[in-house]
């Protein structure tokens, strides 16, 4: 099959399928991880601000729940589809498995770009998506959070919608949370500070410090921005970084600080295009090709393909995007000898900060913010430890040592309950 004709779905199959091969697992094991335990499409009439209807369709995946209830984000994006939804919601449950944390995988999302809607639109979609998928969410069945366009407040607005159906408080229905309502500090930073604890964690098994190294950020969202200012704070030169509008570049290092305080003006549109003190390039995948370090890919799914990877002259590659990887490019990477930390490890802090933010709703007691960074650093840098060492003893990439471990000890819970023998 060429790689034209891969979605993320089949790349997903494909690499529980190599994973399930290398620990020699069952048949039995692979058929069950292969799809979703569950998928629902929903329709979503909303009243627009003009009074028109319009209907928008909506997704949620629970692909395994064997060690715990599902959990997994909900973008809000013209290009989803029922089979991203799927492929998300199986590396959500590897994900989790690698964190090793008592979730298994859910993903949702709705097809929609919300640059198109007013606030009180996104409201309305938010409050009728939740009521749509409230049969099969729960504190202990499956637990939402952001993911792309979603925000703490939209998790708000769902988290007060559910309240209402049951006629209690469910703070734990929802992670990601505003943390003036249940919020975890230190969550929104989660999934950008522990692509950065990847960062450093690479470069010490590399035998270097990511002190002094330069590095190159694809994507400047929520996870890029803080990949990047934590990065920047370990020391790091981030010397390109690129989002939808370009790609900037100062081979003495951007100033990270400067560039968030400037995408959050309301002139810049949230975008880092007429930032001054870099060079800019109008064509934003330049930033593949810079002679960096480490590139961090953390925008969507399959930035990195058989047609650009040959361009890439980073020794490490850490991904903070779901999937950017095609399996081709993939293929190269490891014949080039790139150290590459996969997405269900280098992403994982966002998912361990919401277990964290739901473990503080079930007991209502919260942690600073010190705290919560203090526990991420030390699951984090133990996961990246037991798959480092997986890999070496295998003689297989840390992509496959990580579905290795976590398929592991998925199957390892579905034999403790009887699914599989």
């Amino acid at each position: 099959m060429s790689e034209k004709t891969l979605n993320t779905f089949e790349i997903v199959q494909q690499q529980i399928k190599d994973a399930c091969t290398a620990l020699g697992e069952t048949q039995e094991v692979f058929e069950i991880l292969k799809q979703p335990k569950s998928c629902i499409e929903v329709a979503l009439p909303i009243k627009m601000d003009n009074g028109e209807t319009k209907v928008f369709m909506g997704y949620r995946s629970l692909h395994n729940d064997a060690i715990g209830p599902g959990k997994g984000g909900i973008r809000y994006h013209q290009d989803v589809c029922i089979d991203e939804v799927k492929a998300l919601s199986a590396w959500m449950t590897f994900k989790c498995g690698v964190a090793g944390i008592p979730y298994g995988g859910g993903k949702g999302g709705i097809i929609v770009d919300p640059r198109t809607l007013s606030i009180d639109e996104i409201e309305r979609l938010s409050r009728a998506y939740i009521r749509a998928i409230a049969p099969v969410v729960g504190e202990q069945i499956d637990i939402p959070a952001p993911d792309v366009n979603t925000t703490p407040q939209i998790m708000g607005w769902m988290v007060d919608e559910y309240s209402k159906l049951q006629g209690k408080n469910t703070l734990g229905i929802v992670t990601g949370k505003p943390v003036a309502f249940g919020g975890s500090l230190a969550r929104f930073e989660a999934t950008g500070y522990g692509v950065a604890l990847m960062m450093r964690e690479a470069f010490r098994a590399k035998g270097k410090d990511i002190r002094g190294s330069k590095v190159s950020i694809q994507g400047f969202g929520n996870v890029g921005r803080f990949a990047a200012i934590y990065a920047e704070e370990m020391g790091a030169k981030v010397t390109a970084i690129s989002d939808v509008s370009c790609c900037l570049y100062n081979e003495n290092g951007l100033n990270v600080k400067k560039l968030y305080d400037y995408v959050n003006l309301p002139e810049s549109k949230n975008m880092i295009q007429g930032f001054k003190g870099a060079e800019q390039e109008f064509d934003r995948n330049k930033v593949f090709e810079f002679d960096v370090d480490l590139l961090a890919p953390c925008a969507l799914e399959n930035a990195i393909t058989s047609e650009n990877v040959n361009s890439i002259k980073a020794s490490i590659i850490v991904e903070g995007a779901n999937g950017p990887t095609t399996p081709e490019a993939d293929r190269i990477i490891n014949e080039k000898g790139i150290f590459l930390v996969p997405d269900i490890l280098a992403n994982g802090g966002g998912v361990m900060v919401s277990y964290f933010e739901w473990v503080q709703n079930l007991q209502n007691y919260y942690w600073s913010f010190e705290e919560v960074q203090q526990k991420q650093e030390v699951k984090m840098v133990k996961a990246f430890n037991d798959i480092f060492y997986l890999k070496e003893k295998h003689n297989v990439s840390m992509r496959v040592a990580a579905f290795m471990m976590a398929i592991k000890r998925v199957a390892d819970a579905m034999r403790a309950r009887g699914i599989v023998k």
